[in-house]
């Protein structure tokens, strides 16, 4: 069987295990508890686990070899345009398909969504009566209003659940952040940090290591022939991470079926009914946006969209079961190249840079998210906000700048949604609303964002391929 073939069984039968352990077994039961353990084991722990272990080493061997073979420092500058415009005119493009489908649906006023409502205005008449009796005062009062919501916050605070308490530290940290701030801390200091500490980091710091990167590879260029040694070691590491890459797909059918399984058998199907509208807008989205990004590679890219789909899905599905855009990159890289025949050198530097940088769909996703929380509970005690065109304008600006600052590591959006929910002063503790269906909707966004940056590859490789031929010695 080939690889995407072993994939796509791989995963029925996970769903397959999943559904029937989610519907017949006790999931407090020992054998439950011990069968997850296993599964997790095998597809988080050994190969997530085994593919983050070359992602650092990847990503400086990769962009230093992809600059050393361009031919001048003017072509890195020629292909680091392109390559820009594609990612922040997709990324952007996304935010604002995200924005009209939400706006056009409004899974926020459909019923199954309005069931959530009502079940929280239970929570927070509850709230009213403990406000009310540890305090004396009256909660819907204007000028007890801004206690009340305190008093909510660290309620909602107190109660979260332990699957969400990492997520929330972090969430929490970054509510007082504005998009500039985020800047300056998740773009700006880590390009300017020490690489060692950069490739050391878990998950790595993919920024850090890509402007290192990019430095030393100009530097080989601009130096020449002394250099030389250390570009043909880059080079020769370059080719044994994609062997490694090779040796750890071997295992992905089996390390995907497990995370399928555990997926389905925690979270059940159930447990999805009351945001479906949520996921279905979501998922419209992304629908849109793919089918514009096949569009550009047909027209731009001079490539079929069916080529281009069967010599991405490897990558594809990888980054769908694992939900992780670096560490998907090696086998993004090795489809790109040896698949659609993409120039090596165009490879090798735009796709780490799109796998730290290019979000689609996380954009995509945050926009939609945020806007579908003020719709559902829009007008409730701590939620005083109207959708006007003014907080669409933020969501849209936001998400776009808080897309680039994701991590390229599983749920890295739901970090990042922080930001734009603090923009228009949507309390962090909703957030967690969606917590139940982010790992279903990050396969696919994560897949979405690994298939823009492959899509880049071949457009940029389109348009510089012969220039980048000619110019090679």
């Amino acid at each position: 069987m080939k690889l995407h073939t072993k994939i796509l069984l791989a995963m029925v039968i996970g769903l397959i295990v999943g559904l029937i352990m989610n519907t017949s077994a006790n999931p407090e039961g020992a054998g439950f508890i011990n069968t997850i353990w296993v599964f997790d084991l095998i597809g988080k722990d050994i190969f997530i686990g085994a593919l983050k272990m070359i992602i650092a080493p990847l990503i400086l061997a990769s962009i230093i070899t992809g600059i050393v073979s361009l031919p001048s420092v003017s072509e890195l500058g020629s292909v680091g345009t392109k390559i820009f415009i594609y990612y922040f005119g997709t990324t952007t493009l996304a935010v604002l398909i995200g924005l009209v489908a939400v706006l056009i649906i409004q899974p926020g006023k459909r019923d199954s969504s309005q069931e959530v409502r009502a079940e929280r205005e239970a929570v927070l008449a509850q709230y009213q009566s403990e406000f009310q009796s540890q305090t004396g005062r009256d909660p819907l009062l204007d000028e007890n209003a801004g206690e009340y919501r305190a008093f909510i916050a660290v309620k909602e605070g107190e109660s979260v659940d332990e699957g969400f308490a990492s997520k929330w530290t972090r969430m929490k940290s970054t509510e007082t952040r504005g998009p500039l701030d985020m800047m300056r801390e998740e773009i700006l200091r880590p390009i300017l940090t020490n690489p060692f500490t950069s490739l050391a980091k878990n998950p790595p710091n993919s920024l850090g290591i890509i402007f290192f990167a990019m430095l030393l590879g100009v530097a080989c260029v601009l130096i020449g022939e002394p250099a030389a040694p250390v570009a043909n070691f880059f080079k020769a590491m370059n080719e044994i991470m994609m062997k490694l890459t090779m040796w750890l797909m071997e295992i992905a059918p089996y390390g995907i079926g497990c995370i399928i399984a555990s997926l389905v058998a925690t979270l059940g199907i159930p447990a999805l009914l009351s945001l479906m509208w949520y996921c279905i807008t979501v998922i419209v989205g992304i629908g849109i946006h793919i089918a514009i990004i096949f569009t550009l590679v047909a027209l731009v890219g001079k490539k079929s969209p069916i080529a281009f789909a069967k010599g991405i899905r490897d990558a594809w599905l990888i980054a769908f079961c694992t939900t992780s855009s670096a560490a998907t990159l090696p086998v993004t890289i090795h489809c790109t190249t040896e698949k659609l025949d993409v120039d090596e050198k165009v490879s090798n530097f735009t796709l780490p840079v799109g796998a730290t940088v290019n979000m689609d769909g996380t954009a995509l996703y945050e926009g939609v998210a945020i806007i579908f929380l003020i719709q559902l509970f829009g007008g409730l005690d701590d939620v005083p906000i109207a959708l006007t065109f003014g907080k669409t304008l933020v969501i849209f600006i936001t998400a776009v700048l808080a897309s680039i600052g994701a991590a390229a590591i599983p749920s890295a959006g739901l970090i990042t949604m922080a930001i734009v929910a603090s923009a228009v002063g949507l309390p962090l503790h909703y957030i967690a609303i969606v917590y139940a269906v982010d790992h279903l909707l990050d396969m696919f966004r994560t897949s979405t964002n690994v298939l823009g940056d492959a899509a880049g590859a071949v457009i940029v490789d389109q348009l510089e391929g012969k220039k980048l031929d000619e110019a090679t010695p």
